[in-house]
């Protein structure tokens, strides 16, 4: 079982999740792989991955012989039905597996996650469209998320069982026909991912609200209850367990990992510094008393911004 944010790499979490001020070669994935065995790699939403830099975040968290990263494919997949006949296809498949292929000759890739729209409505045409990008990365760990309810189907679980194909249990805003909680498993991999629940925000089209705020959400230990029972049930029919925190605003997907962790392994956890200060109920799940404020001169890390 390996819990963990969303992305590395965001404004906001300087101060909160990093210290303000950062020592020579500080990398945000290096930093983060002392308190978590996994992260969810966003930046291949966007684009396939650099091989060069992905050769280079294995040696940043190889500290941590846990660490496993799990990776997004790239939206030109899950976004556009066009994409598996387009006559790019080839050419863009070669382009995501030179990054997803260094991860897997390393053991460090745990999952790729086809993350489809919340418009992705189950018909015999997306069906279909599914069924041909799994056959096409077949030989990765897949795990597809969802979030419309037509996807609430029987069939559906059958189809990514015979596929060997993860189902990835979501929490988000339940509107409309929003896909409801679940504790599914149809492959080895088990997947979980906590979106949040902004409701006022989710759906939001207003230009003057900030992108981030659709993920500007903490999650209370009672909320967070069920998913513990829920990942408890997708571990035992697992031969491995994700959970990703993608209400990433402030470094709250990290508040909410750590005490996942904390509950899930029954005990205490380590807590970044800076993190402490800004949420003071981490106390009481934190191994060790809070250190006196340090100061690092500024240094660079590579990015990867979530979604």
């Amino acid at each position: 079982m390996r819990v963990g944010p969303a992305g590395w790499s965001y404004p906001d979490w300087a101060g909160y999740v990093y210290p303000s001020r950062r020592a020579n070669g500080f990398h945000e994935a290096a930093y983060l792989a002392e308190f978590f065995d996994t992260i969810e790699i966003n930046t291949s939403f966007y684009q396939p991955l650099r091989p060069d830099h992905t050769a280079q975040w294995i040696e940043r968290v190889a500290a941590n012989p846990r660490f496993v990263f799990t990776a997004k494919l790239w939206q030109r997949f899950t976004h556009d039905v066009r994409s598996v006949t387009s006559r790019s296809a080839a050419e863009d498949e070669r382009a995501v597996r030179a990054g997803f292929d260094v991860l897997r000759a390393a053991n460090k890739l745990g999952a790729v996650l086809l993350q489809f729209p919340f418009s992705f409505h189950r018909t015999a045409e997306t069906v279909a469209y599914l069924t041909a990008v799994l056959k096409r990365f077949a030989d990765y760990p897949l795990v597809v998320e969802v979030r419309h309810g037509s996807w609430d189907a029987p069939e559906t679980l059958e189809l990514l069982r015979t596929s060997g194909v993860s189902f990835c249990n979501i929490d988000q805003p339940i509107i409309g026909r929003s896909l409801g909680p679940s504790a599914q498993t149809t492959s080895a991999v088990g997947y979980v991912r906590l979106h949040g629940r902004r409701y006022d925000t989710w759906f939001s089209d207003d230009a003057t609200i900030p992108a981030h705020e659709r993920y500007n959400y903490l999650y209370t230990t009672e909320e967070l209850a069920p998913w513990v029972t829920r990942v408890h049930k997708v571990t035992e029919r697992a031969g491995g367990t994700f959970v990703i925190t993608n209400n990433h605003f402030q470094g709250k997907a990290v508040v909410n990992a750590l005490q996942l962790i904390s509950i899930l392994k029954g005990s205490k956890v380590k807590v970044p510094e800076a993190l402490r200060r800004h949420y003071p109920q981490l106390e009481s799940i934190a191994d060790s008393p809070p250190a006196e404020p340090m100061l690092f001169p500024l240094g660079k890390g590579s990015k990867d911004v979530g979604r």
